[in-house]
């Protein structure tokens, strides 16, 4: 999409389609957290059982994180960013890299805009650390199921 569409139509899109996927990821995460304690009860449980609770319970909180706070603001902050770049005239160029000598000039001459895209940047780095934190806590889930299959 972003090679076809304006800088602000793809970040329209991108801000509603991604707290329906971070939600959904809170979702699959806090379903397989309730799956796996249904049947493995607290008191029957070894080290690597504990251990894949506490994965899926890590899993579930930074989803849930990703979802509720650092999707939200990084959402808010594009379009606060996107109104000061109409503003200018910017934001109707094809592709994200295509203008990027007017977006760093409005970066050195609009404080505020300068605030927002370090905000922003900060937050989609948060973003993506949860979603990489979520990506090796299921990596290592399908590790486990893996090594027990013959006991599943």
């Amino acid at each position: 999409m972003d090679n076809h569409l304006n800088r602000h139509t793809f970040g329209f899109i991108q801000s509603r389609l991604f707290p329906f996927y971070l939600h959904i990821g809170s979702a699959c995460a806090f379903f397989n957290l309730t799956i796996f304690a249904m049947y493995h009860p607290s008191n029957m449980l070894d080290d690597k059982e504990a251990f894949q609770i506490f994965i899926y319970f890590v899993c579930v909180t930074v989803a849930a994180v990703n979802a509720q706070w650092f999707g939200q603001m990084t959402s808010e902050i594009m379009a606060d960013m996107h109104l000061i770049e109409q503003a200018c005239g910017l934001g109707q160029d094809i592709g994200l890299s295509s203008n990027r000598e007017a977006y760093a000039k409005l970066c050195e001459t609009d404080h505020k805009y300068k605030k927002l895209s370090g905000r922003l940047w900060l937050y989609h780095m948060l973003s993506s650390l949860c979603n990489l934190c979520c990506i090796v806590c299921n990596g290592y889930s399908l590790y486990y199921l893996a090594e027990n299959l013959t006991t599943l």
